[in-house]
């Protein structure tokens, strides 16, 4: 049986946002049993970033208003997806949607908690590693042995509080995470 794939990936600023603290946001995505290890990396100068503090690990709402790591993940020819937030304090959220920016419930039997991504973070100098498990087995069972479309982004606030948007692709003039064409990192690998 092969290895499971690591997939890569770099994130760009939108035009309109860009980072003078920021020069590089990047990680990898690694299939584990049930879901997705996505990693995080931030370069730049962090003491010029407003890094949330360590707090314990829950669920939040509005973390995308400060630094906050971000995925979004859809079945291939699906309407809906799913939305992972993760603040290097430790909290994190998620959500589903049926179709773009229409949020819809999580399931009655789909127990938050049991989402916990266990978030950790390491900051070594210029440089901000934030790790977080994606349990899709959990949350949208259809995403195992499907063909999934991933969106990976994140917000960067400077110590000034200008936020800047750093995704996959950027199609519209105007930063939307939540755009279809955003989701641009393809992957067959969701496996149980």
């Amino acid at each position: 049986m092969p290895a499971p794939r690591v997939h890569s990936f770099a994130l760009t600023p939108h035009p309109a946002t860009p980072s003078r603290a920021v020069r590089a946001v990047g990680g990898r995505v690694s299939p584990v049993p049930g879901g997705m290890l996505v990693t995080y990396v931030l370069e730049g100068d962090l003491d010029r970033v407003r890094v949330p503090e360590t707090k314990a690990p829950g669920f939040a709402d509005d973390l995308w208003r400060h630094t906050c790591c971000e995925a979004f993940v859809a079945v291939r020819g699906e309407p809906g997806y799913c939305e992972f937030n993760f603040s290097p304090s430790g909290e994190w959220a998620v959500y589903r949607f049926k179709r773009p920016r229409e949020r819809q419930d999580l399931d009655a039997g789909c127990d938050r908690e049991a989402l916990d991504p266990h978030v950790t973070v390491c900051r070594s100098g210029d440089r901000l590693e934030l790790d977080a498990v994606m349990r899709l087995d959990r949350l949208s069972p259809g995403c195992l042995g499907a063909h999934v479309r991933l969106g990976l982004s994140a917000v960067v606030e400077d110590r000034d509080g200008a936020l800047s948007y750093w995704a996959l692709r950027h199609p519209l003039d105007a930063p939307d995470f939540h755009h279809p064409e955003a989701f641009a990192l393809e992957l067959d690998e969701v496996r149980d």
